[in-house]
């Protein structure tokens, strides 16, 4: 799977300056928050272990955005969500982690690329979608 999304502000590895490097780790365990359903959570304590790789595509310094192309690593519920909230950069548009409602009127997330066997026949099938923002 691979992902593009916009997220506030511009993300950096731990301990990186400036703008470089430009790609990160994130691996955090989640949990589902069962008093704010369907919301998710970071928890050390109880969370399965997540993990979701980012690269920078693009800044819109004028917005305060990034661009990122995504791969979780695993597949939890509302992982890239989370993650990109729990490092202070929540996915524009992003109703229930982020701080506002999409300029597009959606959340500025979207699947690009998608892979996996054909469960009937075992072949390989590919999605390639570009986002639409």
């Amino acid at each position: 799977k691979g992902y593009a999304a916009w997220v506030h502000g511009v993300p950096m590895p731990e301990g990186a300056a400036g703008l470089a490097p430009a790609e990160g780790r994130i691996d955090l365990p989640l949990a589902a928050d069962w008093p704010r359903r369907p919301r998710q959570r970071m928890c050390p304590e109880r969370g399965k272990p997540s993990v979701t790789l980012w690269r920078r595509v693009a800044v819109d310094a004028g917005r305060g955005w990034t661009r990122l192309a995504l791969e979780p690593l695993t597949g939890r519920t509302h992982q890239l969500r989370v993650h990109l909230a729990a490092i202070g950069h929540p996915i524009v548009g992003d109703p229930l982690y982020g701080p506002d409602p999409a300029p597009a009127g959606r959340l500025l997330l979207h699947a690009e690329h998608l892979a996996f066997e054909h469960p009937g026949r075992g072949e390989p099938v590919r999605f390639q979608v570009p986002a639409p923002f």
